[in-house]
């Protein structure tokens, strides 16, 4: 229970006691880690069956949805996508790059991306106006979460310290990836039965971007960090949205 209440306190907006951190308790956080996908997938869905029965709009209920995962999280992986790129387009030496990722200031190429991808996500989401396809996209979030937070484990930290590094440091690996992948074969079980077959696309296509993002990440910082996990988080939500809306119409 104190990694459940660690893992919402570091990762959501959702009010739970504050308790102190304790690296026994921090051994097992990240498992519940993609338990906050799992609240934003129900609240979008949530979301949609509102807005259809109360005859919203559609831009109403679009710009609702795109928020919605803000609320939730407080912008928390939305920052690092904004640190990184900021990092990615200095062109400057790996260094010098992990210093723009600590720095608390904002670029211009921080705010066009950011801009970029939430419009490309308002977009997306406006395509998604039923129940069934909304909790396909919303399945990206927690999907998204489970490998990030494999990823976090495994890959290579780019700096000696920060909570990446302190989460990979104290998570109890094998106790952790069992229980990653328990969740991930549950949501995809769960999602052939109950929604489509398409989730397993979904699943494979955020592993692929994981190929990438490490592959990326290793070039340009020499690891991943904090701000490079949020960034793979969001971008994963992004392409997954994306793709529900191309199978939409396929």
């Amino acid at each position: 229970m104190r990694g459940l209440l660690i893992a919402l306190s570091i990762y959501s907006r959702i009010p739970v006691p504050q308790i102190k951190w304790r690296d026994k308790d921090m051994k097992y956080s990240l498992c519940f880690f993609p338990f906050v996908g799992v609240i934003i997938a129900a609240a979008l869905a949530g979301w949609q069956e509102l807005s259809s029965y109360l005859g919203f709009g559609n831009i109403f209920r679009t710009l609702v949805i795109t928020v919605i995962p803000i609320i939730i999280t407080g912008g928390f992986h939305v920052d690092g996508y904004m640190d990184t790129m900021d990092a990615f387009h200095s062109y400057r030496s790996k260094e010098e790059k992990l210093k723009i990722l600590s720095d608390p200031h904002i670029g211009a190429f921080s705010v066009i991306m950011t801009i970029a991808y939430f419009s490309l996500f308002a977009a997306a989401v406006s395509e998604i106006t039923t129940t069934e396809y909304m909790l396909l996209a919303g399945a990206g979030f927690v999907i998204s979460r489970v490998i990030s937070a494999f990823m976090v484990i495994y890959l290579k930290p780019a700096k000696g310290d920060g909570m990446l590094k302190y989460f990979s440091d104290t998570a109890g690996k094998v106790a952790v990836s069992t229980v990653l992948i328990l969740i991930l074969a549950a949501v995809n079980i769960v999602g052939v039965i109950m929604v489509s077959w398409f989730i397993l696309p979904e699943t494979a296509a955020a592993l692929l971007f994981a190929f990438y993002y490490k592959y990326k990440c290793y070039k340009e910082f020499g690891g991943v960090t904090g701000d490079t996990a949020g960034f793979y988080v969001t971008v994963t939500e992004l392409l997954i949205c994306i793709a529900v809306v191309i199978y939409k119409y396929i």
